[in-house]
Order: C-alpha cells, then sequence, then structure tokens
C-alpha cells in the first residue's frame, strides 16, 4: 500500500480539524510528524511541517474534499462593504511583507512569516478574520 502527503499544516490545531473531518467523511488517514512539530515548533520548516497522509488511490477524492472545505469556509464569509462570497487568503501587501522577505533572505537561518489577510475580489476589502466567523467589533479593515 503506497501512502501520499496531501496537506502540510503549520498548525496541528488546524491539522486536527482537517483530520478529524476526513475522518467523520469515512476518509481512511492521519498525521505524520505531528508529536514533533508540537514538541518543537521550531523544527516545522525543517522537516516540512505536519504532513497529511492518505493511501495512493484516495488523492484524489481528498483533494477534491479538501478543496470543497476551503471554498465552504471561504464562501461563508459575507462581506461587509460590498455582501460577496468571494474572499482570498493572500500575503498581506505593504513594507512589512517586503522587509520579511528581504530579511529572510538576508539571515536564512532565521525564517519570519509572512502576514496575511483575507481580502474580498469583488471590492478589494481587507480583514485579518473572516466577517460571520467573529464579533464584528474585532474585524478591523486594514489600510
Amino acid at each position: 500500500m503506497e501512502l501520499v502527503t496531501v496537506k502540510t499544516f503549520d498548525s496541528y490545531f488546524l491539522a486536527n480539524i482537517i483530520l478529524g473531518r476526513l475522518q467523520s467523511d469515512g476518509v481512511e488517514c492521519y498525521l505524520k510528524d505531528e508529536a514533533t512539530i508540537t514538541m518543537d515548533p521550531i523544527l516545522t520548516n525543517a522537516i516540512g511541517g505536519i504532513k497529511l497522509i492518505v493511501k495512493k488511490e484516495d488523492e484524489g477524492a481528498v483533494t477534491a474534499i479538501l478543496k470543497r472545505y476551503d471554498e465552504e469556509y471561504l464562501n461563508a464569509a459575507t462581506c461587509p462593504q460590498c455582501g460577496a462570497h468571494q474572499f482570498s487568503y493572500i500575503a498581506k501587501p505593504g513594507v512589512t511583507n517586503f522587509l520579511t522577505a528581504v530579511t529572510t533572505t538576508l539571515f536564512g537561518s532565521y525564517a519570519l512569516a509572512t502576514d496575511y489577510v483575507y481580502q474580498c475580489g469583488n471590492c478589494g476589502y481587507e480583514t485579518e478574520r473572516l466577517p460571520g466567523y467573529e464579533s464584528e467589533e474585532s474585524n478591523e479593515e486594514i489600510n
């Protein structure tokens, strides 16, 4: 039986949520390197994160399920400005991310995380949290 990695995670929380959803959908899968990353998060980049492993013959079906999960998550949010359901998770444009890229390049042994935001594909509204998943006070516009 051949096994393949279909997705990698930085966070064991998200990895276990996806694992649980897939298992409840009847998919036989497991997480590789979860204990290592949980005990020593600094090793995430060195070993490639927490890996979601499935049988080779299930790879296409699991990839489709994961895509459906992402679409459901993003389409559940409604843009407070235009009412669209077209959010994407993108690297936050600006000087901070540019400086992060330069610093990471210069000091390759010390990786810095890039900031990401959710952006409405219709009007360009940006937020750190998807509207509807947190209270309205915590959704701040980023401009």
